[in-house]
């Protein structure tokens, strides 16, 4: 397995002259004193054994995001669910149904609730095992660990020990946090990717310690022994301190000698490492906090339901003890005949006050079907299939990644349906982390043709604006019609990227002036030769040659410095070799037919970092002239151009604003000629400050440097495109159109987070930007604090200002903040100032926030607002956004698995967000609250029927129905299309839900679970309750049920009434259906057809077990015409009121959804399309933000235009009316 370094041996320290270029001198500092608490913290380097046993016996490298265990999921279930008060409720009425004064059974009042507490806690397990199965991807990944005598071994990561040494290859997570030991360049460094850790997309570059740089193959660890003292594991990602005790010697350590878990290796062969924390114990895992508990607002409302039927419950359990009071006090005496064998507490007319307390108790358990027991578990079962459907919905499976969307809880499904406001990451999530060459400036000239998606769309809108126009629905006509066939015309032909090319990664430049050497035929060939030449080596890339298809790759620190090789190479200057002092160019121009290989020696490399904002190679070329190359942001470079080197300034401006329009990212490419004693004198001072050591060695290499970077000659700018992930901005502007606020917040700097702004279209031209920023002052003292914030307060209160004063209806704002100057903002003074600023802000972007500003954002957002919030994010620095939102979605199958474990959903890609929300969340939503407020008619409808039975049979405590009919209620005459209901219902399909996305708003406005509509369901329960019992009272009171003149007894009675109650709550729910299937149907009218099948072979058990319900359909009712007869009325006349209100409803105050479903029902999509894409256009919510508004706002741009340039082609008299 033994490799060692690669033979190229590049010092790539080099490279690096602020990031972490190592002192001579830096071990010599002496070692860190580490005394006193939180530095306990001792490791013995390849000695795992050690670590077995206490006191230096640590945690596994095992991680658990599970709620349970074996051990505690039973007593932790069984407290879940009796935190529900229904659930508390009903175990203390099948305790109280053991004793003499119950109405019911045992039997009817436990079972029940054993099965309503089964299936709830199976499904909490079934959740839980699901977490088992993720936690177990990420322990049984492996790593190459040394076992002894220089062999390494495969292992799983949960078996990893404090004090292994792992050696992790390239593309490879790192499985603990470890110390870098060495790798395989020859002066230890290693590049590092942190995006799964703080979001940011460069690598970061970390360093070995010079004494153990020697350990560069595996049989070198034969012998291996070391000490690491350090701090005790803590959250803090950017801090280490440590001492490594190796060969008699002590090293300090520090956080560029520290791999933290969950990153991942890049550009490097291998390194070798030693675990230094586990577990839980690593940085990454002690950022994560447990998953807080989530309900919906519908479950939370629900529950207030509740407490009002507990009220009702109470209420009428009060007036029946009254009332049994009354009966037991005064009348008892006369009603002789009913007096008890032997009396008891519950029936003494002695006592009245003592039976009406204990009536009380028969009272409350006799009206719980108020409360319906199996309203928890249906909604959890209906919940679980909704999510398994999520899982399963093939428009949100990732094929390149083998990923499906996973419900990770089914807790919060309709809560998909009522998000407002939506806070994503960006790198990870919006982007793809692909660069690609899309256009240039060189010399104040602009190429590339390759119309971006915007003028397309806005072109073909145009075009079908215009045909209208000709058929006389507008007032332009004429010349402007065949001007934009021209241009659409155009601009379609520049779009078409296949052209039977060759399709190269990073490269979509389209200009015939550029490629193929023509640029050589321009008057400007010396600017673009430079140009050129600055793309090819102002860089710290290594080629490296794939041996398979003889082509040249690139390995670089970002991948902008990928999409400008590739450009280079793909203009005829391809960078094939780096050398420790050289850069070879192999130039296919100015001499075209003879490529010519040049070298040129590299004297400095001023690496580029987010301070500075640009990179310098100063150079050597053949002809001994010695060049500094530079590039970096506009802002920058403009700054350090000489008066001499400003040509080309307003023409490049000019570029660069149109595309940033266009959502490019773009830097300034200049240069400048130096002489050797410049150099030398420049030089001399440079190398004094690398060397240097102490607190203001970067500070005098900044100086030194800047010192250089000025006087500089414009030649041009690059414009990339950041490849955003495949159909977010569609995705955006579909969420967009559906209501939906979104926020981004990101580590990025601020130029990175407004060009994928423009990309994705949250921002757009003419949209006014309003940058909130501090001041330059020292934050540290209380003085300069204050005027920060007062200044900050003032920004924000002057943007108030500007937005209400506006009287554009078109006129769009963006907020952009930082980091920094979140900090203030997020203070308890002025945070609500900063929420209305923000709210009233088309779009919002916060860059360089840390991970806990991210969630102190989404806090201030969920808490501020008090409406629904979805955080989404791809990476562990989004952990703390997505346990604090309402709704937390997980980017799976890219970086890790960290934002996911943390998540209640997780999808592959930002694009299914469409779907998960618009499709699933629209139709959860409504599901949820119709089947709730369903459950709560047919229990009050049921519930009540005792209460006026109980009424006319002076309040004995009777009940009218057999207990067996009780229990079939809830569990299974009543429970499967209820669970129908909250499965397969439809209001429209989700074709319709995408073309109509306004239909989503009616979630977060809650239309469907609003007090109204609770109460008039309720209302339609109590009117059903007493059809039912005063029509068949008073058809059985006073006349013979049967032909041969026998009245009706109680048992008779109470099935017919059941019979009723069966026809009428399952006629409603089929009246509430929109969508059909078999599946519906079947559980509809089966669970009628069930009822009848039951009475029969209930009736055909022994009279032992049945009573007086012995065959009592066969023999009793059923050859009875009125039992059908008043079956058919009860039926009939309750959900007649319900039929009338939503015919009215339809007919003069139709929703949405209800025209909608006419016009598909009529056809009327496909016979007028006309009316259908009228229809449409109106269907989605006004925003000024996403593709579609973008659009429009070009379409407004165009028309003035045109509409001008009609004016200038009309002859002056001919705007003289004839008299």
């Amino acid at each position: 397995m033994a490799q060692g370094r690669i033979k190229a041996k590049i010092r790539r320290s080099n490279f690096h002259t602020f990031a972490c270029l190592r002192p001579i001198t830096t071990e010599s500092v002496g070692p860190k004193s580490l005394q006193g608490p939180g530095f306990s913290r001792i490791v013995h380097c390849n000695e795992p054994l050690l670590h077995k046993k206490k006191p230096l016996k640590y945690i596994s490298n095992g991680i658990s995001t599970t709620r349970y265990n074996v051990i505690t999921f039973l007593p932790k279930a069984f407290f879940e669910q009796f935190r529900r008060v229904a659930n508390i409720y009903f175990l203390v009425a099948a305790v109280c149904s053991l004793f003499s004064f119950s109405p019911f059974t045992p039997v009817s009042m436990i079972a029940p609730l054993l099965f309503v507490l089964g299936v709830s806690m199976a499904k909490e397990a079934i959740e839980d095992w699901n977490r088992f199965i993720q936690d177990m991807k990420v322990n049984t990944r492996k790593a190459s660990v040394h076992k002894g005598g220089g062999i390494f071994r495969n292992r799983q990561w949960r078996n990893l020990q404090v004090g292994n040494v792992v050696k992790v290859e390239k593309d490879q997570f790192f499985p603990a946090d470890l110390l870098l030991l060495s790798s395989s360049y020859e002066d230890g460094l290693c590049y590092v990717e942190t995006m799964n850790l703080d979001g940011e997309t460069n690598l970061k570059v970390k360093r070995s310690l010079e004494v153990t740089l020697g350990l560069d193959s595996d049989e070198s660890f034969m012998d291996f022994k070391g000490v690491i003292r350090c701090e005790d594991p803590n959250p803090s990602l950017y801090t280490f301190v440590g001492n490594f005790e190796y060969g008699q010697e002590i090293y300090p350590l520090d956080p560029s000698q520290i791999l933290l878990r969950d990153s991942k290796l890049r550009n490097t062969s291998f390194i070798y490492g030693v675990v230094i924390f586990s577990g839980h114990d690593s940085k990454v895992m002690q950022n994560s906090t447990k998953s807080p508990s989530k309900r919906s607002r519908i479950d939370k409302k629900m529950d207030c339901i509740i407490y009002i039927l507990f009220t009702v419950l109470l209420g009428l359990s009060l007036v029946s003890s009254f009332g049994f009071y009354v009966k037991t006090k005064y009348n008892m005496p006369d009603w002789w005949y009913l007096l008890p064998q032997s009396s008891s507490s519950c029936y003494d007319m002695n006592n009245a006050v003592a039976s009406g307390l204990c009536h009380f108790l028969t009272a409350l358990m006799l009206y719980g079907y108020l409360i319906p027991i199996s309203l928890y578990v249906s909604i959890e079962m209906v919940k679980f299939l909704q999510a398994v459907f999520i899982n399963r919905d093939t428009d949100m499976y990732h094929e390149e990644s083998g990923t499906p969307a996973e419900a990770r809880t089914s807790n919060l499904n309709e809560e998909l349906g009522q998000v407002d406001t939506i806070l994503s990451d960006k790198t990870g999530t919006l982007t793809c982390n692909q660069m690609d060459f899309l256009m240039c400036s060189i010399a104040g000239s602009a190429y590339g043709v390759k119309s971006s998606e915007v003028e397309l769309a806005a072109a073909k809108q145009m075009a079908i604006d215009l045909e209208a126009e000709k058929n006389g629905v507008s007032a332009y006509h004429g010349p402007t019609h065949g001007g934009s066939k021209t241009m659409l015309e155009s601009i379609v032909t520049t779009m078409d990227g296949k052209n039977g090319k060759k399709v190269i990664k990073g490269f979509s430049f389209e200009d015939s002036r550029l490629m193929d050497g023509n640029w050589i035929k321009d008057f400007k060939t010396k600017e673009i030769l430079m140009f050129l030449r600055i793309l090819a080596l102002c860089h710290s890339a290594i080629p490296e040659l794939d041996e398979e298809t003889n082509e040249i790759t690139y390995e670089a620190e970002s991948p902008d410095e990928i999409a400008f090789l590739v450009a280079a190479r793909e203009f005829g200057f391809e960078f094939f070799k780096r050398s420790q002092s050289s850069v070879y160019v192999r130039e296919a121009y100015p001499s075209p037919g003879s490529p010519v290989e040049r070298e040129y020696k590299i004297l400095n490399l001023l690496d580029f970092t987010s301070k500075r904002k640009r990179m310098s190679v100063i150079m050597r070329d053949e002809d001994g002239q010695i060049l500094l190359l530079c590039k970096g942001a506009d802002s920058i470079i403009f700054d350090r151009l000489a008066k001499n080197g400003r040509e080309y300034e307003e023409a490049t401006t000019k570029h660069l604003n149109e595309y940033g329009e266009n959502g490019l990212r773009t830097l300034v490419l200049a240069y400048k000629r130096l002489d050797q004693a410049e150099y030398n004198a420049w030089n001399d001072e440079f190398v004094i400050a690398k060397a240097s050591i102490g607190a203001d060695r970067n500070a005098m290499l900044e100086r030194i440097s800047d010192k250089m970077e000025r006087d500089l000659i414009l030649v041009g700018a690059t414009a990339v495109e950041d490849k955003l992930q495949k159909g977010v901005p569609q995705c955006i502007d579909k969420l967009a159109q559906a209501g939906l606020k979104i926020w981004v917040l990101t580590g990025d700097k601020m130029e990175t987070a407004i060009n994928i702004g423009f990309a994705c279209s949250l921002l757009r031209q003419g949209m006014k930007q309003i940058c909130i920023s501090v001041t330059n002052s020292d934050p540290f003292q209380q003085d300069s604090r204050k005027a920060i914030k007062e200044n900050i307060l003032m920004q924000i209160s002057n943007a108030s200002k500007m937005i209400k004063l506006e009287k554009d209806p078109h006129a769009a704002f963006a907020l952009i903040i930082d980091g920094k100057t979140l900090t203030y903002a997020l203070d308890e003074d002025m945070k609500i100032q900063f929420l209305g600023l923000a709210v009233d802000c088309a779009s919002v972007i916060c860059c360089r926030v840390s991970p806990k500003q991210k969630a102190l954002v989404t806090r201030l957002v969920k808490e501020g607002t008090g409406k629904t919030t979805l955080a989404i994010g791809d990476g562990a620095n989004d952990v703390g956004m997505i346990h604090e939102a309402d709704i937390g979605v997980g980017i799976s199958g890219v970086e890790g698995m960290q934002a996911v474990m943390a998540s209640d959903f997780s999808i592959a890609q930002f694009r299914f967000l469409e779907k998960l929300l618009v499709v699933h969340g629209h139709w959860c939503y409504k599901r949820i609250a119709q089947m709730i407020c369903y459950f709560f008619y047919k229990n009050i409808a049921f519930g009540l029927t005792f209460f006026y039975f109980e009424a006319v049979t002076a309040f004995s405590g009777q009940s009218i129905y057999d207990d067996l009919y009780m229990i079939l209620f809830n569990v299974f005459i009543t429970s499967l299309p209820v669970i129908a209901l909250g499965v397969f219902e439809q209001d429209v399909s989700s074709e319709i839900c995408l073309q109509f996305p306004a239909l989503y708003q009616q979630g977060p406005q809650n239309l469907f679970f609003d007090w109204y509509r609770i109460l008039g369901w309720m209302m339609n329960g109590l009117v059903a309750s007493a059809v039912v019992f005063i029509f068949n009272i008073t058809y059985f009171y006073s006349q013979a049920f049967r032909a041969e003149g026998q009245t009706a007894d109680m048992a008779t009675v109470g099935t017919v009434m059941f019979t009723c109650i069966v026809w009428v709550v399952n006629c409603q729910i089929a009246l509430t259906m929109s969508h059909f299937t078999w599946i519906q149907h079947f559980f509809i009218w089966g669970s009628i057809g069930f009822w009848y099948l039951f009475l029969v072979i209930y009736g055909m058990l022994s009279p032992t077990y049945t009573g007086n319900v012995y065959q009592i359909l066969p023999e009793v009712l059923g050859p009875a015409p009125s039992f059908w007869m008043i079956t058919l009325l009860v039926t009939v006349t309750c959900n007649l009121l319900y039929f009338s209100h939503i015919s009215i409803q339809r007919c003069f105050y139709p929703m949405d959804h209800h025209v909608i479903q006419e016009i598909k029902y009529y056809k009327k999509d496909e016979e007028d399309k006309v009316m259908w894409t009228r229809e449409r256009s109106k269907a989605r919510q006004d925003t000024k933000i996403g593709f579609t508004a973008r659009v429009e706002a070009k379409m407004r741009q165009l028309k003035v235009r045109l509409q001008k340039k009609h004016l200038s082609f009309t002859p002056p008299n001919s705007a003289m009316a004839s008299p």
